[in-house]
């Protein structure tokens, strides 16, 4: 009986996280790693992709540079993630000069 309840609370847990909680689906609207993602595009999303894509890439300290922007529902806005002009990652990692400017 013990063993049971324990399993059913286990269960119970593992459904009512969230999925972003284990790695699954979407953060922030965002799908991407360092080198770049994509982003669902909706009329909600139009003026603040550009921020999205900022600060997806500056997790890696890196600038985001927008690639393609299909105003289509169904199609994505798609961004790659570049170390800005003048960023020497070893030099950063030594003295950790303070956060990237991000431009557009």
């Amino acid at each position: 009986m013990r063993l049971k309840s324990l399993a059913l609370a286990i269960l119970a847990l593992a459904l009512a996280s969230p999925a972003h909680a284990f790695g699954w689906g979407w953060y922030d609207g965002v799908q991407g790693n360092d080198g770049g993602g994509i982003i669902s595009w909706s009329p909600e999303v139009a003026p603040v992709f550009r921020d999205m894509a900022a600060g997806h890439c500056a997790r890696w300290n890196k600038v985001a540079i927008i690639t393609s922007v299909h105003r289509v529902y169904g199609d994505y806005i798609g961004f790659v993630c570049h170390f800005p002009r003048g960023y020497d990652p070893v030099k950063a990692f030594y003295y950790q000069g303070g956060a990237v400017r991000t431009r557009y």
